[in-house]
């Protein structure tokens, strides 16, 4: 056992993104069966969706799990009650302030995480009294950080200044980059897009597709004047880079992203005018697979280089 394993009291040290659209309680419960920790992603639910999904989700594994939340959630605060009221023991929280909710969620019994980009948002999460943090690299799919730190530079940047668990994400989808960021410094692994393109991802059919259509240079991060977010360059990135070009003001850009862009592209299936959010290392990803398939490779990849690292010492 590691840190990780032991905190969260589970075989593998493998997280699954709680990302939109796509972490549903089928994947949520199909990692966490699997050995690693599921995550239902809250950031597209409405509360009662969410706790419809966190009942499904323990009727279909008996295994721990948890649930994401984005904490500027404009229901935040139904949305953690939800989480107490029905009994969810490790909450990660993203996109705010971890302050504002670690005491609460704590004070229930509650193994809180959160989500940073950076070191010094990692120690700002230490002092609110985490349980772990995940440090995210600049490669993530989705949301990202402000000052475009990869994940080969943020870990041991990260490790160098916290104490508690890290949990690395942003470009791993392989045992081999689990191992990699592991010798940085990680205890365990945030792995997102590797599981967006799997059977149980409640995204369409369409995106999955598509994540294993992509190419290198197929994703960029843009609309950083709103929140950094790393697309699939598809019809609507190049309406947002037409619309770059004419210098727009914050509101052009608000009135183009317009409503539900992420939930028309990644869970309707509309490959021209949706948001399309994936990691750079999509390029890597080639098939659709079983969750369980998916983690059994993780680890026999992670196995297989281990002993090969071998070849490398002096």
């Amino acid at each position: 056992m590691n840190r990780i394993t032991q905190l969260f009291n589970i075989k593998y040290p493998i997280i699954q993104g709680g990302m939109i659209w796509n972490s549903g309680y089928k994947l949520a419960s199909a990692v966490s069966n699997a050995g690693g920790l599921g995550l239902i992603g809250a950031g597209s639910m409405y509360p009662e969706i969410l706790r419809e999904h966190i009942q499904k989700c323990k009727k279909a594994t008996d295994k721990p799990f948890g649930v994401n939340i984005p904490m500027l959630y404009p229901n935040i605060e139904e949305i953690m009650n939800i989480v107490v009221e029905e009994g969810v023991k490790i909450v990660f929280t993203s996109a705010g302030n971890p302050k504002t909710w670690t005491s609460f969620l704590k004070e229930k019994g509650i193994t809180v995480v959160h989500v940073v980009s950076s070191s010094i948002f990692a120690l700002k999460a230490q002092e609110a009294g985490v349980n772990a943090i995940v440090a995210e690299g600049f490669e993530a799919g989705g949301h990202n950080g402000r000052d475009e730190t990869t994940t080969l530079t943020l870990i041991p940047m990260v490790k160098e200044k916290i104490q508690i668990p890290i949990i690395a994400a942003g470009g791993i989808a392989t045992g081999r980059g689990m191992l990699a960021v592991m010798i940085l410094g990680a205890d365990g692994v945030q792995v997102g897009s590797r599981f967006a393109a799997s059977i149980e991802s409640s995204s369409h059919a369409n995106f999955k597709q598509t994540i294993v259509n992509v190419k290198e240079g197929d994703t960029q991060l843009t609309l950083k004047e709103l929140a950094p977010v790393r697309l699939i360059k598809n019809k609507f990135y190049q309406d947002v880079q037409a619309l770059y070009e004419r210098c727009p003001s914050k509101e052009e850009l608000i009135e183009l992203l317009g409503r539900a862009r992420a939930k028309k592209g990644m869970f309707e299936g509309n490959l021209e005018e949706g948001e399309l959010e994936i990691g750079q290392i999509a390029g890597i990803i080639h098939e659709i697979l079983p969750v369980e398939q998916i983690i059994k490779q993780m680890i026999a990849d992670f196995e297989v280089a281990s002993k090969e690292k071998a070849k490398f010492e002096f």
